[in-house]
């Protein structure tokens, strides 16, 4: 596939992860059984992460993953040099978009692959590959849609380099959403998460705006379509490479964020209809 009026793919190189049914002796038989006939694939939407990708590549549980396609938004680094190196299906933005815009074409693109679960992952090392497993367990055991990776299940937010003010701005945005959406969740501000095909299928992601809002609106959207959502703990880390927003850019999502929630509520009560809501 090569479209190149909106971005350029390079998958020559193709993946390197052997068949599933070669990887059996490194699963467990239980495992092995919910694995069959499951298509996983990571997407890592990817800004200047050529200094993490590798290392994040290289955590990521071979035997539960058939595909990963990183999604380059014009990075001004090698990021896609190193993809190339580790063989990933690469889709390069001709222009950057923005962080949801860069999302939507990780779901299309995975969607077009044949994926069964999508599986979100930042390139920059922040959060734990080796928890995939536990992020497409509840929906390949059909009890999720939608899988949250939470930080605040784990209990290791400060002690993991979260900025306090990020800590307390989390904590604000989550319990104004909690209560606005009508649903008591840990952290609705992670960005590792999983995905059914019939929710992205259902959800009219390609909706939704492209800056780092786009994730609050899926769960919006997910409350609003009935989707079943599912938590996990998950650990991170911040350090010096990880990619992290400014003290103003935190500012300007949390606004958005209250925004998006001001749009649910009038959406909900029947004031006012937002396409983002409606099939």
């Amino acid at each position: 596939m090569n479209d190149s009026s909106a971005h350029d793919r390079d998958a020559s190189a193709g993946h390197v992860f052997p068949p599933r049914s070669e990887q059996l002796p490194e699963l467990s038989p239980d495992d092995a059984r919910l694995l069959e006939g499951a298509k996983i694939i990571v997407v890592m939407p990817a800004y200047n992460a050529a200094r993490t990708l590798r290392m994040t590549w290289e955590a990521i549980p071979k035997e539960w993953v058939d595909l990963v396609i990183l999604v380059d938004d014009h990075s001004a680094d090698d990021t896609v040099a190193v993809a190339r190196e580790l063989s990933l299906d690469i889709v390069a933005h001709p222009h950057n978009v923005g962080y949801g815009g860069n999302q939507k074409t990780c779901y299309i693109e995975a969607l077009r692959s044949g994926a069964d679960i999508v599986v979100m992952l930042h390139p920059d090392g922040q959060y734990d590959p080796s928890l995939i497993p536990s992020l497409t367990r509840p929906i390949l055991e059909g009890r999720a849609d939608m899988v949250l990776g939470s930080r605040f299940l784990s209990g290791g937010t400060l002690a993991g380099g979260m900025p306090r003010y990020k800590y307390l701005g989390n904590r604000f945005l989550t319990t104004v959403e909690n209560r606005t959406l009508g649903v008591e969740f840990s952290e609705l501000h992670t960005g590792y998460r999983a995905y059914s095909r019939a929710f992205l299928q259902t959800v009219p992601f390609m909706r939704n705006a492209n800056d780092f809002s786009f994730d609050t609106e899926v769960i919006a959207q997910a409350v609003a379509f009935g989707q079943r959502i599912v938590e996990v703990p998950v650990s991170t880390r911040y350090f010096d490479d990880a990619s992290s927003t400014s003290f103003s850019q935190s500012v300007t999502y949390g606004l958005e964020t209250l925004l998006v929630m001001a749009s649910f509520a009038l959406h909900k009560s029947g004031i006012w209809t937002s396409r983002r809501f409606v099939s």
